[in-house]
């Protein structure tokens, strides 16, 4: 066994040379992993053995720096595609046993026999720096992620609440989907911002695409309509279901003074377009 081994100085070099007997032995140990390898690479360009390569020099040389800015790198890497985490974490695993093994093969071809001092200090030294490197990983990943979440549900606030232009003065809002407290207090803050900005007269709010509002949210939906009405626009609803209508029954709630009711879209811009 110890004929596949180059020797050499210290144990940095003792790894540069046998680097494709670390790689061999990694692979055998990641079994889940191995066949993943290629998948890996064509998804997020991301070579998982040449950055294996890459972290023990690191972890050898003791730059903690260096480990916290791959892991980072490699944290928006893997976020960025939606990889298995658990593959990262078998991967990490295996090079670190991967390591150790190497580590015991040199000092064997070596003939050192290390103090038990000795051998903490440097599984102190060598584990802790991976360890760093899972955590500025799996805290970069996180992160990432969060941030993703967080673009995509702005984005969704936005696009939920289209403000349609007619004419310069009349303007619709199709509502769709379910209507709850977070979304009635999005709808609310859209709908009068838009119409301060676009100076809208007419806002034409067409429920027909809506499956259910909550009942909770019914209130901060009629808020709304006073808002508008505060802000000198008038409100035209169009679409309300009867599903919706029974919701309003049981809250006791009935649109009064501050909206015009219409049975449809094609009614209410047939009635505001022909007066606009």
């Amino acid at each position: 066994m110890k004929n596949r081994f180059k020797q050499a100085d210290n144990m940095h070099d003792f790894f540069t040379a046998n680097k494709k007997q670390f790689k061999e032995a990694l692979l055998k140990k990641a079994v889940n992993v191995r066949d993943k390898i290629e998948e890996i690479h064509m998804i997020g360009n991301i070579n998982l053995i040449e950055n294996a390569v890459k972290l023990i020099h690191y972890v050898m040389e003791e730059d903690e720096d260096s480990v916290k800015t791959f892991a980072h790198q490699e944290g928006i890497a893997w976020a960025k595609q939606s990889l298995t985490l658990s593959f990262k974490l078998e991967w990490i695993q295996a090079i670190r046993r991967t390591l150790w093994n190497f580590l015991e093969q040199y000092d064997g071809m070596n003939d050192i026999e290390r103090t038990s001092t000795e051998f903490y200090n440097m599984e102190k030294s060598n584990n802790d720096m991976i360890d760093q490197f899972l955590n500025s990983f799996f805290l970069s990943y996180s992160e990432y992620k969060d941030k993703l979440i967080e673009e995509t549900k702005t984005l969704v606030d936005k696009l939920s609440v289209p403000i349609i232009p007619i004419n310069s003065s009349v303007s619709i809002v199709p509502l769709t989907g379910t209507i709850d407290m977070y979304r009635a207090s999005i709808i609310e803050e859209k709908i009068l911002v838009g119409i301060g900005d676009q100076r809208i007269e007419t806002l034409i709010i067409d429920l027909s695409g809506v499956a259910k509002i909550e009942q909770n949210a019914v209130g901060q939906f009629l808020k709304l309509i006073d808002g508008i009405s505060m802000m000198g626009a008038k409100t035209v609803t169009t679409g309300i279901r009867p599903k919706i209508v029974h919701i309003l029954i049981e809250a006791g709630i009935q649109f009064e003074g501050d909206t015009q009711p219409m049975a449809n879209l094609q009614q209410a811009l047939k009635a505001h377009i022909h007066y606009n």
